[in-house]
């Protein structure tokens, strides 16, 4: 697929035959050795909330928030909106761009937006997009390129109506503001064990009030960055492959500041020493 990801930085190379385009197609580039591997034993690289690029100051609140909030952005809209805005934004990069980037596993929240149309579907986190469900590649599109998708869906009741879906893929979320302590969650979750299937582990940070009140000039791509150093050291040290202690899928945010997406394609090498 077309895009720009390239503008973003520059990727480094990978073991085994890679075409010009970085990472765009590292999945048919991968060892053959790597062919039959299943899914859920490779390393993966996600983007959590994929489609927050598509905010603005002129999106509306979700009406999923707190009453507050939504009071607030009727009442204070040029104050409320630019606020949460801050906090809600957690990709630079097109849907297109973080495919061309490597990125695998895309993170869609959709909802109905009640003003809108009632054909319309918008992307949301806390804010409603403006990008529209029916703007980005559908299956159909991809299917007709020879481009196989993974469509899974957290709703239970619509996995039993469609059997075109596959169920939710659990997410380990920390929910944590520190990268320390998000690290310290993810190796419990490890310690734990791993689901049988395809499963995220997120290092996404996550602001709370508390931070908010105490950042009142910050956002999450000001929270986020100076923790990249840390949480890449953390994926580098991962793994791929049965294991209980294995991962899996890796989502993060702000695809396409570091190298994030290669560190986690790179992590697959580790299986041809098995």
């Amino acid at each position: 697929m077309g895009g720009q990801a390239s503008t973003t930085g520059s990727f480094p190379s990978l073991p085994c035959s890679r075409n010009a385009d970085g990472n765009s197609d590292w999945m048919s580039a991968l060892c053959a050795q790597l062919w039959d591997v299943p899914l859920h034993h490779l390393c993966i690289p996600g983007s959590h909330d994929t489609m927050t690029y598509g905010l603005n100051k002129k999106s509306p609140v979700s009406h999923t928030e707190s009453r507050l909030l939504q009071l607030l952005a009727k009442v204070l809209p040029c104050v409320t909106v630019p606020a949460v805005l801050k906090w809600s934004v957690t990709q630079v990069l097109n849907v297109t761009e973080q495919l061309d980037a490597g990125v695998r596993y895309l993170d869609l929240r959709i909802a109905h937006m009640q003003e809108g149309s009632a054909r319309n579907l918008h992307f949301v986190h806390m804010l409603y997009t403006a990008v529209l469900v029916e703007e980005v590649p559908t299956l159909r599109q991809l299917w007709a390129r020879g481009q196989q998708v993974l469509l899974s869906y957290e709703d239970e009741g619509a996995v039993r109506r469609h059997q075109q879906l596959w169920p939710g893929i659990p997410y380990w979320w920390g929910n944590q503001v520190k990268p320390e302590k998000l690290i310290h969650y993810l190796e419990h979750m490890k310690s734990c064990g791993r689901p049988g299937g395809l499963f995220v582990a997120g290092i996404n940070l996550t602001e709370n009030l508390e931070y908010i009140l105490v950042h009142p000039a910050g956002s999450l791509q000001k929270m986020t960055l100076p923790s990249l150093p840390c949480l890449t050291q953390w994926v580098r040290e991962q793994c791929p492959g049965p294991g209980p202690c294995c991962t899996n899928i890796i989502a993060g945010d702000f695809i396409g500041v570091n190298t994030f997406v290669s560190d986690v394609i790179r992590l697959n090498d580790k299986l041809l020493g098995c």
